[in-house]
């Protein structure tokens, strides 16, 4: 059996323990995979499988080159596995051969497991998007989240209110969560839902890890501290078992140094604008709905960074704004002193696009994972931070200044790695070539016999010659003997006496010589000598840079605000955005405020502006009504997105405008069904309406787009009606409610801080034309005959429509309030009438009993009135 073998029995005893991955078993050139692991790899790679003996021995097997693991690892993570990578700890020659049962096997070991939380090679990662492992721990009704960007270092805890958890898991957009086995939340299946919404892998841990005592031993121990006072940590709630747990995750995958993880941040709310789940995708922050790519959304817009740092910082920037007035100003400020002098913006994004991703090669260093070239580029970027700082040393505004202070140079490690690392070093540690010549005189002796071995061996052959007068002295060189001096019979008797005879030939000797044959031995071995040399002195010039790791943690922080601060600037001059002024009131007001998005990518018709002005007394609520398509929607959207946008610290495309900061934006937009949930349209229509009745407050602002239409008509606009109350009396937050239910437009008339708007329309004969404008007022129309007219609907089904409407509009309802659809089709197409659904026939003849004057009417007209109101409700 192929089991029985000694390799064979060492690939098991370390496939038990790694049981949750696919093994990487490394064997001379190959990786290779066993039985189930080489059959997933196959199907998935698109690699041969084989097996390993025939017949009923046969064992599935199949491999790929080392080399390529880089580019067949990532698909394997993507298809949603683990891989654990099993390298031979020794070469061939130094097999340890003392053990029992491992003659002749290469020792080997799992020296990394690679998970999608915890990738760090370029190839598998998004340069401006960050990669989060992220750690839960449920205690009573409070959530303990910690996460973590290997790649960076970024190490954050936060304690939430479990209401809360996946708003924040959606803001964090982790790739791989690690929970307690036992864990419980609520109704559903944690796993489950966290799979569902983050499409993120979940591994489950057991639950002693996440116990407080171990966590926090776990954490001062990665520190070296004597506790988390420094970190302000100490006193942290469940996120501190969240947090002691992800560290030893990464502990028992990564098997290498996380020194450059080398802080715990808390991460607070208090100074954050909130967005729950369902607004983070109904806005289209980061991406879009429909394509699930950046292009299209508004980080696609605002995203012109020219660093990978900055990139990461303006999508947080975007889905986690600011709502403390004065800190959105000091962002502000920032930006308008570089939208104001573009000489300058344009030179700090000159020099920003030829700086390398510092964060992410200053961890490689630290895991041991980075290359010369890894170096190389680190030095070129730091070759340019003192233009940086010139360029900054004149700013006025305060965030601009405190950057200019706070730049570190880093001339150390850069003084290092020019000194010691050629300018185009390749990409191979092992291969020699990346120290420059003169940092060691040992090295450069190497490399000189190794390049100057044949001439050395002329001269010392001519040099044998004249000292032996043996003009047919040669030297050679063979597998069996190395190199010797031949001397033919002729001169045998001219031999002297130091040379060592090694060989007789038919017409020859064959001699050697101690001096020969030690500089055989050095030039036969200085090539591997000196690579070794090499890549010894590597190891140390990389260690001495990864001490540098906080500081160039700190520059990088600085260069990505830097980039973000212009990028704004830029895109604000580009698109011709101006600044809002912010300000801690309730006004909301914009003059020609534009959609980011639309204003870009419009391509058929030029945006039309709009303007809104509402606060939380006078001027509450918008009920917004007007016909599909007539941009109802792109409106409150609209308004929705220039807040956001004010509040990251950007300009906005507007006139001019005036926002009382928001503490929380809340959506309900749209009609996804979340059937893989077992939840119906309508049920997470009302999960989101009550979540928004909950939970906002008076600086909230609320956008909600056809509440109650996944229900009947008159449950619709009922339960409509109620929650527009409901905000205005006990919230008062400022609301934009666009519906197709007209008969909201009456609580205007109940209600002064609710005011009544319409998207202006224009009919011309038979056709509509949207203007896109906002006016004050209802609108009297709902159009959708025209629209669906617009979208190819058959001829016969328009017509059909425009009779039914019309007996509904002639209030043609039987008692129980149904429209009477059976009616004779006609090709007439009658006047399009309203129809007002809070008065069909029955209020009517109520309405008349109730205005009857029963003292003056006689008993006869008693009798008829009373036939005639049977006869109208019959009708």
């Amino acid at each position: 059996m192929p089991f029985s073998t000694p390799m064979m029995k060492q690939y098991l005893s370390i496939k038990k323990k790694n049981e949750d991955s696919l093994l990487f078993f490394r064997m001379g050139d190959f990786y290779e995979m066993f039985h189930d692991d080489a059959r997933i790899a196959a199907k998935i790679l698109g690699i041969t499988l084989t097996s390993r003996s025939k017949g009923e021995k046969a064992m599935p097997m199949a491999g790929i080159p080392y080399h390529a693991a880089g580019s067949y690892i990532p698909k394997l993570i993507k298809a949603g596995y683990k891989v654990a990578v099993c390298e031979q700890m020794q070469n061939g020659s130094e097999k340890d051969n003392s053990k029992a049962g491992t003659k002749g096997i290469v020792e080997r070991d799992v020296v990394r497991i690679i998970t999608p939380g915890t990738l760090t090679e370029d190839t598998m990662l998004d340069d401006k998007d960050n990669n989060y492992l992220l750690s839960l721990f449920i205690h009573d009704d409070k959530a303990g989240v910690s996460w973590v960007d290997i790649s960076t270092g970024k190490f954050m805890v936060q304690d939430i209110n479990n209401d809360n958890l996946f708003d924040e898991l959606s803001r964090i957009n982790p790739s791989e969560c690690i929970i307690p086995e036992n864990v419980t939340f609520k109704e559903f299946d944690l796993s489950e839902r966290i799979t569902l919404d983050f499409n993120a892998m979940v591994t489950r841990r057991a639950d002693w890890e996440f116990s407080r005592d171990t966590a926090y031993q776990n954490l001062i121990s990665h520190f070296c501290t004597s506790s988390l006072e420094g970190f302000g940590c100490e006193d942290i709630g469940p996120s501190l078992c969240a947090a002691g747990a992800l560290i030893n995750y990464l502990n028992e995958t990564q098997k290498t140094s996380l020194k450059h993880i080398n802080k715990i941040e808390k991460f607070s709310s208090h100074n954050r604008l909130i967005l729950d789940h369902p607004t983070q995708l109904s806005l289209e922050l980061v991406k879009t709905s429909r394509t699930h790519q950046k292009e299209g959304s508004l980080l696609g817009v605002l995203d012109r960074t020219k660093t990978p740092m900055g990139g990461r910082l303006i999508k947080g920037w975007l889905v986690s704004p600011l709502c403390i007035s004065e800190d959105i100003n000091i962002r502000q400020n920032g930006v308008g002193e570089l939208y104001n002098d573009k000489n300058l913006c344009r030179e700090i994004c000159e020099l920003l696009k030829d700086i390398y991703d510092i964060e992410r090669i200053s961890a490689k260093i630290n895991f041991g994972r980075a290359n010369a070239r890894d170096l190389i580029s680190l030095k070129q970027s730091l070759s340019l931070l003192p233009k940086l700082k010139s360029s900054i040393s004149t700013c006025n505004s305060s965030i601009l200044k405190l950057f200019h202070e706070t730049l570190d140079l880093l001339e150390e490690p850069k003084v290092l790695i020019s000194t010691a690392i050629v300018s185009d070093p390749p990409h191979s540690v092992r291969d020699g070539g990346m120290i420059r010549e003169g940092y060691d005189h040992d090295l450069d002796e190497l490399r000189n016999i190794s390049k100057n071995g044949k001439s050395w061996i002329a001269g010392f052959q001519a040099k044998e010659t004249e000292r032996t007068g043996i003009s047919s002295l040669k030297i050679g060189y063979n597998k069996v003997f190395g190199y010797y001096l031949e001397i033919t019979n002729v001169h045998k008797e001219r031999v002297p006496e130091t040379y060592i005879r090694k060989q007789t030939l038919k017409h020859a000797e064959r001699y050697i010589t101690p001096e020969l044959k030690e500089y055989e031995t050095k030039v036969l071995t200085a090539d591997d000598r000196a690579k070794d040399l090499e890549y010894e002195y590597f190891q140390k010039i990389r260690e001495e840079v990864a001490t540098y790791t906080e500081r160039l943690q700190k520059t990088a922080d600085v260069i990505a605000h830097l980039d973000v601060l212009s990028t704004l600037a830029n895109v604000a001059a580009e698109n011709g955005y101006t600044r809002p002024e912010i300000s801690d009131g309730t006004t909301l007001r914009i003059v020609d405020g534009r959609h980011p998005v639309l204003d870009k990518t419009l391509m058929s018709e030029k945006f039309v502006p709009n303007d809104i002005d509402i606060n939380g007394s006078d001027k509450q609520i918008m009920v917004i009504t007007g016909p599909n398509m007539a941009g109802k929607s792109t409106y409150i959207r609209q308004v929705a997105l220039l807040v956001l946008m004010a509040q990251m610290g950007s300009f906005i495309p507007a006139k001019e405008a005036t926002i009382g900061v928001v503490d929380r934006v809340f959506t309900r937009v749209g009609a996804m069904d979340e059937l893989a949930k077992g939840q119906s349209t309508f049920m997470v229509e009302m999960n989101e309406a009550a979540n928004i009745l909950n939970n906002a407050t008076k600086r909230s602002l609320i956008i909600l787009d056809e509440v109650g239409r996944g229900t009947s008509t008159f449950d619709g606009v009922s339960i409509a009606w109620a929650l527009t109350e409901y905000i205005y009396e006990h919230l008062k937050a400022r609301t934009l409610f666009a519906t197709h239910y007209h008969e909201l437009a009456e609580l205007a008339l109940l209600f002064p801080g609710i005011r009544n708007y319409n998207i202006a329309v224009r009919e011309w004969e038979d056709e509509i034309i949207f203007l896109r404008k906002i006016i004050e007022g209802g609108a009297d129309k709902s159009y959708g005959i025209h629209v669906a007219r617009l979208a190819g609907m058959p001829k016969e089904v328009i017509q059909r429509a425009r009779v039914i409407l019309a007996n509904l509009e002639a209030e043609t309802l039987d008692v129980d309030g149904k429209p009477k659809f059976a009616t004779i089709k006609s090709k007439e197409e009658p006047k399009p009438k309203q129809l007002t659904l809070f008065n069909p026939p029955q209020n009517t003849v109520i309405e008349e009993i109730r205005n009857l004057d029963i003292s003056k009417i006689t008993p006869l007209e008693a009798l008829n009135k009373l036939h005639e109101l049977k006869e109208k409700l019959e009708e």
